[in-house]
């Protein structure tokens, strides 16, 4: 697997996050303390950023609103569960494929380690 530095930097804040304020909290709160660890880093991003969702090639009315999007690359969503299941996997997955977007990260606060999972989808 190739090294890719936007999510080297955002794994490198995510686990900031959960070394300062551990496992336990609600996830608002670990969206707020990564978007104040996403400034300090000066990584660029937008935080409730709405997206278009697109049904075989035409845009919906209805979007998609990702918590972050990083680098105008990568989405990245936020979890603060017991333990990551497919459900929050297929959820990142269905929401790169709908928006277009290539590479998308998951992070979960709620497990004692954070869990972090990084997804690059293919259009092909």
């Amino acid at each position: 697997m190739q090294k890719d530095p936007r999510t080297f930097a955002l794994i490198g804040a995510a686990m900031e996050v959960h070394r300062v304020l551990g496992a336990g909290f609600l996830e608002a709160v670990y969206q707020e303390a990564f978007a104040k660890e996403l400034s300090r880093r000066e990584i660029p991003f937008r935080a409730e950023a709405e997206l278009p969702v697109f049904y075989k090639g035409e845009k919906l009315s209805t979007t998609y609103r990702a918590d972050f999007i990083c680098f105008e690359s990568v989405v990245v969503e936020l979890k603060a569960v017991k333990q990551l299941t497919i459900i929050e996997e297929a959820q990142l997955l269905n929401y790169l494929k709908a928006t277009r977007f290539r590479v998308g990260m998951l992070f979960n606060f709620g497990a004692p380690s954070l869990q972090h999972k990084r997804f690059v989808f293919s259009q092909e």
